[in-house]
């Protein structure tokens, strides 16, 4: 691991995002968190399998992982058995929260959040801010072997976790009039771009966007695209640029290639996020993390729960998994992390198992069971 004097994205080491993920030499994806729970041999990792297809799919991961005898012992957090997410507690917050700043490293679902006037904020802003994890990565690449409208996409969304329109700071100030509050900060978009600027220099990539609408909101968005440019004049060798949000949306849908690494606010990186992975095949095959300066935790990088398919065996634990392997080469694992994620490419490439949003008519277990199937096929090569 990395002495804990580096910055958080300086750790990032030629993570999976401009070669195919199966590349050794090109896969290590080491962010963040300097000191995970290793006992008996074994990593101890928080995994919070989130609402709606999270328990399918978490199931789907602990059982590759257990076939590819990866060192990891699951500290499983479940706060989805409830009939509404309205209903979860505070001691439910604060036992996630304590388990991941003890663990320093998970594996999580997406948690969902009503839209709703009443009710908890959510989960997963809440515990973001509360543990400062401040960088959102999601990987937006084509996937060998499976076809969609686009091809050669490959560009990393980084998001600002903790503010922007999330801040979560409205209020109601006469009946019918809602003011809500948007913090935009020196301190943390120069925290982000640093990131972001980082993570391009350590994977070898060649352009970083700044994502505003600084056209029309002067000051909090002038200021993210003023404190990009700044950060941008410590970094030689790289090409910067700046694009409005509104632009930004059309171009990944018409010409997704020219984009690289794209750093924005919270909101336009939610957006931009959802429409990278459409360009790829959907929220299924998209994975991604959450990164803090002494915390990681993987999740899928966009953040559908599939409410409308949990409990009938039809999620795609794609998105799982591949953020399942971003979190082995993160520990270093890499003997464990490239076979599970050659059979999950092998599956695909196959295309006799892929699962309904990929085409196929293959259920979560008969997706698993191919992976399974393959990941013995690789350890006999």
């Amino acid at each position: 691991m990395f002495a804990r004097g580096q910055s958080t994205a300086s750790q990032l080491v030629r993570a999976t995002t401009r070669q195919p993920f199966l590349a050794r030499a090109n896969s290590t994806f080491q962010v963040g968190a300097v000191n995970p729970v290793r006992t008996g041999g074994k990593y101890t990792v928080t995994l919070i399998p989130g609402d709606g297809i999270g328990a399918e799919v978490a199931e789907s991961v602990k059982t590759v992982f257990k076939a590819e005898n990866a060192p990891v012992q699951w500290e499983e957090i479940d706060i989805t058995t409830l009939e509404t997410p309205v209903e979860r507690t505070e001691s439910m917050f604060h036992e996630c929260v304590n388990s991941l700043s003890r663990n320093k490293i998970g594996l999580k679902g997406i948690l969902h959040t009503p839209i709703s006037r009443s009710g908890h904020q959510s989960f997963n802003v809440a515990m973001r801010q509360h543990l400062d994890i401040y960088a959102s990565v999601s990987m937006i690449k084509n996937i060998p072997g499976y076809k969609t409208r686009h091809d050669g996409v490959d560009m990393c969304i980084i998001r600002e976790n903790t503010e922007g329109e999330y801040s979560g700071l409205e209020h109601q100030s006469v009946p019918g009039v809602v003011e809500s509050l948007k913090i935009i900060t020196r301190k943390q978009s120069e925290r982000i771009a640093r990131f972001a600027f980082d993570f391009a220099k350590a994977n070898q990539r060649k352009k970083v966007t700044c994502i505003h609408k600084a056209n029309i909101m002067k000051l909090s968005d002038g200021l993210f695209r003023s404190a990009f440019h700044k950060v941008s004049e410590g970094y030689s060798g790289l090409e910067v640029n700046d694009m409005i949000v509104d632009n930004a949306s059309m171009q990944c849908v018409s010409r997704p290639q020219q984009f690289d690494v794209l750093v924005t606010p919270n909101l336009y990186g939610s957006v931009l996020s959802n429409i990278g992975a459409a360009l790829v095949g959907g929220p299924g095959v998209v994975p991604g993390c959450n990164m803090g300066d002494d915390i990681a935790v993987f999740e899928p990088g966009c953040r559908h729960v599939g409410l409308d398919i949990k409990g009938k065996d039809q999620a795609n634990p794609t998105a799982m998994l591949l953020s399942g392997v971003l979190m082995l080469r993160h520990l270093g694992l890499h003997e464990h992390a490239d076979p599970i994620e050659k059979a999950v490419y092998d599956v695909i490439a196959e295309g006799k198992f892929l699962t309904r949003d990929m085409g196929g008519q293959a259920s979560t277990l008969e997706f698993t069971k191919a992976i399974l199937d393959k990941l013995e096929q690789v350890h006999k090569e």
